[in-house]
């Protein structure tokens, strides 16, 4: 069964509310993007990666080493619709898959906040709960 590095920066990671897809497949540790990547807020719900030339910041996340028909058959299936399946550069020049915001949906600009500077999903969700509990 072939394998591959998957990066995940929201709901997949552990604790998260999409984790159970790849729950119990080898972490294989921290890790970031390459800083050629813009990240999303979409509706407050879940993040998406969007890559760029320019102006990009390193993303944090985990990566796992998932079977590709696990992908498939869980991982996918869990991802929201505006989110579709790419491979990502690394921080160590290494590549990993990774789910990315769909072009579409980056084009219509709907609920998408850039969080880029917030320092990963864990970061700004706690920023956010602290602004709506005005603190």
């Amino acid at each position: 069964m072939t394998s591959v590095p998957l990066f995940v920066n929201g709901g997949g990671m552990r604790g998260g509310n999409v984790h159970y897809s790849i729950e119990g497949l080898p972490f294989l540790g921290d890790a970031r993007t390459a800083p050629r990547y813009r990240f999303f807020s979409i509706r407050d719900e879940f993040p998406g990666l969007w890559p760029v030339a320019e102006g990009g910041v390193s993303v944090p996340g985990e990566l796992y080493d998932v079977p590709l028909d696990v992908i498939r058959d869980r991982f996918i299936p869990a991802e929201p619709a505006e989110l579709e399946l790419s491979v990502i550069e690394l921080d160590d020049g290494s590549s990993a898959v990774a789910v990315v915001l769909r072009e579409v949906a980056h084009e219509a600009g709907t609920g998408l906040t850039d969080i880029s500077e917030a320092g990963g999903w864990r970061a700004y969700r706690g920023i956010a709960e602290q602004a709506s509990q005005g603190s």
